[in-house]
């Protein structure tokens, strides 16, 4: 497949989201959450002292950021923000990724390598009405997405190397928790569901990102795109048709080793399946 490149100065991109016409994306150690158009004009929401990752938006179209190692959810209303939740009395290590159901339900990875846990966010007005933990025992949350009836939730496990589906209950608790795909060529990051129930996933170090399917358990690789000596790290569809995949990418897989630098970018490139819809 060929890729445009689309945005780059930025020093580690995470948390892709398609959303009003525009790619919003953070840029982790470079504290700041950007925006991209089309056209690659870029624009800037500065966040000192935080590290950010995870983002999602509200049903009011405010937007919620992860704060990495301060371990809170931010909220940015367009004009200021401020602390959606703070968890550094609830989670076991630093936050990552973040999905948003259209009710405003938010569930947050915290990234322990083995006794890692997902939380649940219920929606408040200005702030998180409650934080509940909803799954632990995970190795290493990174990527969520939700499919478009809200009913399954599927996260990658990176130290794991798998996908990991979870039912989602009425009142939004997590349950049957089953594989969706094990046994990956590399550890799985940032992933984004198509319209026919493909993933799209960032595999970091095996250099590629992958589009994978799951029947009955079993699981099919059917398309990848390779990039070379860089680690995929995060993606996500959209466009004006739902059929452009956007590609975050680094210079390395591990960000401690790129403070400083701006490596990161983020590339396009078509595919043949549509976004899902929003769940």
């Amino acid at each position: 497949m060929a890729l445009t490149p689309l945005a780059e100065g930025f020093c580690f991109g995470e948390g892709p989201r398609w959303f009003e016409d525009l790619v919003w994306f953070s840029d982790m150690l470079g504290e700041a959450v950007h925006t991209v158009t089309l056209a690659g004009h870029l624009s800037t929401l500065a966040l000192p002292g935080h590290s950010p990752s995870g983002l999602g938006f509200c049903p009011d179209g405010s937007l919620l950021i992860v704060s990495t190692e301060r371990r809170q959810v931010l909220r940015y209303d367009g004009e200021s923000v401020d602390v959606y939740a703070d968890l550094s009395d609830l989670v076991p290590a630093s936050l990552g990724d973040m999905v948003i159901d259209r009710g405003g339900t938010a569930y947050v990875g915290a990234q322990a390598r083995a006794a890692g846990v997902l939380v649940r966010l219920d929606p408040g007005d200005g702030h998180a009405a409650a934080a509940t933990v909803v799954a632990d025992g995970l190795d290493f949350p990174n990527g969520m997405a939700l499919t478009p009836d809200g009913a399954t939730l599927i996260v990658a496990e990176s130290v794991g190397r798998r996908l990991t589906a979870f039912t989602v209950a009425p009142d939004r608790t997590l349950c049957d928790r089953r594989i969706f795909a094990d046994g990956l060529e590399g550890p799985p990051d940032g992933l984004c569901l198509d319209a026919a129930g493909g993933v799209w996933t960032a595999m970091t170090l095996a250099h590629q990102f992958q589009r994978i399917v799951s029947v009955a358990g079993a699981a099919t690789i059917t398309d990848r795109i390779d990039i070379g000596q860089r680690a995929a790290i995060a993606c996500a569809l959209g466009g004006p048709q739902g059929r452009t995949l956007f590609l975050v990418s680094a210079a390395d897989a591990y960000p401690e080793r790129l403070r400083g630098t701006a490596l990161s970018r983020i590339d396009a490139t078509t595919v043949d399946v549509p976004a899902a819809e929003q769940p």
